[in-house]
């Protein structure tokens, strides 16, 4: 009986990464689909637009705008309230 929980708990463990992908795709589609109904896009025009947002590349992660402001803060050499402040807004707008 023990030797059926291991492929069971492995197959589970696959159809629940699927769903994850799936779920991000879905996301996509539903913000581009939002972007092209706000911007009153239809027909080719639609479809274009749909197409150049569904292959865009994802916002940068957090680690990496993370590493761009701190760089940034390191090169103007802030320190301690006032680098705070620059990483705070650094991170706000990027």
């Amino acid at each position: 009986m023990k030797l059926l929980h291991v492929p069971l708990l492995v197959l589970g463990m696959m159809i629940a990464g699927q769903g994850f992908a799936a779920t991000a795709q879905q996301e996509k589609m539903k913000t581009c689909n939002a972007d092209a109904t706000a911007k009153a896009l239809k027909g080719d025009e639609r479809k274009a637009f749909m197409s150049t947002c569904l292959k865009a590349k994802p916002a940068a992660t957090q680690q990496e705008k993370m590493k761009t402001c701190n760089a940034d803060a390191t090169t103007k050499a802030l320190k301690g309230d006032e680098r705070k402040t620059f990483m705070s807004d650094c991170l706000k707008k990027k």
